[in-house]
């Protein structure tokens, strides 16, 4: 693993120096752009607007528009904006994990301690466990402030950055259905319906199914061959009343 960060976790006065690493990866295929005459890859490349020349990574810098002038940031500007932050994971509050809606979680890092503060760390992650608590910080990270919720996983503190709320959509331009619109009778079918569908939730269970199917095809296409291809079944052709389809799914779930 690479090192993405290192810095500290503030609890109180207690400080926990850590490094973080990306807890996640991909699981789709790499699939290169090629062109289609020739197969060669498609490369991007960084170029100048006005001279239409690439210009080299290390001479690329960051500026923000201010009336109809670039300011020109370096790394100082970036760390002297909140230079406490840019270091620091201080945490403000404490939330049960379960009030945050899923919609403002984003990605998840690995928090490993420093040698001088792994009793630290190993007392602010037992300390979550008992209480059930997560806890709720903001940081700097590539350049940009960063909200995050910092929780147990097993035996590893894990910082998951969050969304701000200006950063998600409002719905009111979209058109729903009023919730008055279904029965009572519809609403019980549907109830029972996700009843009979209740489980544990396993993530275990759910394979990337898709990608897997997709290298079967590439591997037989390698040696020439054509893969065999699942046909889609075209669903039965069922009632366009909702009850009678709630209905039939419950039959259907109850002989599988």
């Amino acid at each position: 693993m690479r090192t993405l960060w290192r810095g500290s976790i503030g609890f109180g006065l207690v400080n926990i120096p850590i490094k973080l690493y990306s807890a996640v990866q991909s699981s789709h295929l790499d699939l290169d752009m090629l062109d289609s005459k020739d197969h060669s890859r498609i490369k991007f490349k960084r170029v100048n607007e006005s001279t239409n020349k690439e210009v080299p990574y290390d001479k690329i810098v960051k500026g923000y528009l201010v009336n109809n002038q670039y300011v020109i940031l370096d790394e100082h500007d970036f760390e002297d904006a909140s230079p406490e932050k840019t270091k620091m994971i201080e945490l403000e509050n404490f939330v049960s994990i379960n009030d945050i809606n899923p919609i403002y979680y984003e990605i998840s890092y690995y928090a490993e301690p420093e040698k001088q503060g792994k009793k630290a760390y190993a007392l602010l992650l037992k300390a979550l466990v008992k209480s059930g608590k997560a806890g709720v910080a903001r940081f700097v990270f590539r350049n940009t402030e960063n909200l995050c919720v910092i929780h147990p996983l097993g035996d590893v503190l894990v910082v998951t950055k969050i969304r701000f709320q200006e950063e998600v959509r409002e719905y009111d331009e979209l058109e729903v259905p009023e919730a008055s619109s279904v029965s009572k009778k519809e609403l019980d079918m549907g109830l029972a319906l996700i009843k009979q569908f209740t489980a544990e939730f396993n993530i275990e269970s759910f394979k990337d199914e898709y990608s897997k199917d997709l290298l079967k095809i590439i591997k037989a296409k390698a040696k020439g061959k054509r893969a065999t291809v699942k046909k889609l079944k075209p669903r039965e052709e069922s009632s366009d009343d909702l009850y009678t389809q709630l209905m039939q799914s419950l039959d259907k779930r109850k002989g599988a």
